[in-house]
């Protein structure tokens, strides 16, 4: 049995991961003719459009979305195999690293982190993967390269490792009325909150610790991120919790916002960095951990953190 061209497997890796010709090219380091060439041979050893036209761009078909965690895994493993186990040439790197993290985390480490990049690996590209409501397989799948959230099961396999612990505090307009009285659990329950959630959820570990002290508080708002919660803030009374880390820097856009602790008894988040086992010992992955525990490190030993 002969077997087909195994370049056609990088040049399907990128297409898909691209969704688009000339983007697959420009990865490939080939003219847009040449990729649209290859895109050919490749519907013609699969049996399957691969990408169809869609108004402007290009969609894939269900076969290739069906295929393309499989190609993923293959190209990878690949690449291994002509990769040295220990070393990898930084400076002439041209992946494209896929992390997916919230909007805190990357306004806290994303411009440390593209700034490590920078001077070690500067072909490299670093994307940042929105949170999804359910994408548990994303790891598995090979679809991104990190995983940073809390603490959480993400499966037996996958591979963990502790990055920081943070706190969630309030945070209100600087003139809120919360701030004239004495802070207490009774008092935060006076004001509307923001409750932020990527599933819409209004209810969490806030709502646990005043429950236990028979008290409920009233959530009017919910939103999908952090950020952009902030900005609710200073034309109204509502309160907005947070994890600490989302005020390091200067995240707050020149808003006159005020941070306080919550007068309640939380726990501290732990946040991690996850990884599929099979990039384990992959060198690049390994110095992209490595790079982001790093970044992690120095932002919490900065003075006021």
């Amino acid at each position: 049995m002969q077997l087909p061209d195994l370049n056609l497997l990088v040049a399907l890796d990128a297409l898909l991961d691209e969704g688009s010709v000339v983007g697959a090219a420009r990865r490939m380091h080939l003219s847009p003719a040449a990729m649209s060439r290859t895109l050919t041979r490749i519907r013609e050893a699969v049996g399957d459009p691969i990408l169809v036209r869609a108004g402007r761009g290009l969609v894939p078909t269900p076969k290739a979305l069906a295929l393309q965690a499989q190609v993923r895994s293959l190209v990878e493993q690949a690449g291994q195999v002509f990769r040295s186990a220990e070393e990898v040439e930084l400076a002439s790197l041209t992946r494209r690293f896929n992390v997916r993290a919230n909007d805190v985390f990357v306004g806290a480490f994303g411009g440390k982190l593209l700034a490590a990049m920078g001077r070690q690996a500067p072909n490299a590209e670093l994307r940042f993967v929105p949170e999804g409501e359910s994408d548990d397989e994303a790891l598995r799948e090979g679809r991104i390269d990190l995983r940073v959230c809390s603490v959480r099961n993400l499966g037996p396999e996958i591979l963990t490792q502790t990055l920081f612990n943070t706190m969630f505090v309030g945070l209100a307009r600087e003139d809120h009325p919360i701030f004239a009285e004495d802070l207490s659990a009774e008092s935060l329950c006076r004001y509307a909150h923001i409750s932020v959630s990527r599933r819409g959820r209004a209810l969490g570990p806030i709502d646990t610790s005043l429950a236990a002290m028979g008290l409920t508080r009233r959530v009017s708002m919910i939103s999908p991120n952090f950020h952009s919660a902030m900005f609710t803030l200073q034309d109204s009374d509502l309160i907005l919790p947070l994890p600490e880390l989302a005020l390091w820097g200067a995240p707050q856009q020149g808003l006159r916002l005020r941070a306080f602790a919550l007068p309640l008894p939380l726990e501290s988040v732990v946040v991690i960095q996850a990884w599929h086992p099979r990039m384990d010992k992959d060198p690049a992955h390994r110095w992209l951990r490595q790079t982001l525990k790093a970044c992690c490190d120095e932002r919490s030993r900065a003075p006021g953190v």
